[in-house]
């Protein structure tokens, strides 16, 4: 028995070993390939060490098509987001947590009834809105619609029900306020769920390309993707630009998870403990 359970264990720490291996050699190409000249990049065999590497494709990167606006777009729009997602999804989930009141278990199913509407459905009606709002090409218009998700306030309300009532009751006969419980009890403890919350906005923010293509109507608001995405139909020949330019968009989202990949486990493990 001791011995099929080794087995076992070899066979799925190989099967992983060779899954992250497959995924991490693209990323690693990538990166090779951004600092190549044009012409080390189809010497074969392929050089996965440049002879001469370079950061010329960066230098032209950032100059020829002023890649500095797009990335400074993305970090603002995505950083609002997140943030503002983080307010909304936490509250709501304490609402419906802790909270007792007429109808919330209803409104919260039909909050959950909204993640089977795929999002390419709504994307005409809130174009119109926002239209009528004057708030296209601003960054109210990319920022707004993606303030509140259905899934974070699942996640949220998950995660505070496994916050014991006693610790609130407590607080309240001390006389606290629901604003002091909110600030100095909840969201403290759910500091594993908010960091959760805030990789998976975050990285979809920041990977977002249909939204922000169809609100930027001009170049000062574009962010990463959609930088990108005009980057390869400029230099559709140039592999070590394009290259440069996906590191761009990447490396902030590696770095961001590296300091919070504790909490994100954490978060994952414990959320969903209370039905």
């Amino acid at each position: 028995m001791g011995k099929t359970s080794s087995l076992r264990q070899v066979a799925v720490h190989g099967f992983l070993f060779v899954m992250a291996v497959a995924m991490i050699l693209p990323f690693l190409w990538m990166i090779s390939t951004s600092f190549k000249t044009p012409a080390e990049i189809f010497v074969l065999p392929p050089r996965w060490i440049p002879k001469d590497p370079t950061i010329e494709n960066y230098r032209e990167l950032f100059a020829s098509i002023k890649f500095g606006r797009p990335f400074i777009n993305t970090v603002i729009v995505a950083s609002s987001i997140t943030f503002f997602s983080l307010l909304v999804s936490s509250m709501a989930g304490y609402a419906f947590a802790k909270f007792r009141f007429k109808g919330r278990d209803k409104l919260f199913f039909l909050i959950l009834a909204t993640l089977m509407v795929p999002g390419q459905m709504t994307i005409i009606p809130v174009f119109l809105l926002l239209r009528q709002l004057g708030l296209l090409n601003t960054y109210a218009g990319l920022i707004l619609p993606g303030v509140a998700s259905a899934f974070n306030i699942f996640f949220m309300r998950q995660f505070i029900m496994s916050i014991p009532n006693e610790l609130i009751e407590a607080a309240k006969i001390d006389g606290a306020k629901e604003s002091f419980i909110y600030f100095c009890i909840i969201l403290p403890l759910s500091k594993p769920a908010l960091t959760t919350i805030a990789i998976f906005t975050f990285t979809g923010s920041w990977n977002s390309f249909l939204w922000p293509l169809i609100i930027a109507q001009d170049e000062r608001m574009y962010t990463l993707p959609v930088a990108v995405s005009v980057l390869a139909g400029q230099y559709g020949e140039n592999l070590g630009i394009q290259m440069a330019g996906s590191c761009i968009v990447i490396a902030p989202i590696l770095v961001f998870f590296l300091f919070v990949q504790r909490y994100f486990i954490k978060g994952i493990a414990l959320t969903g403990l209370k039905g």
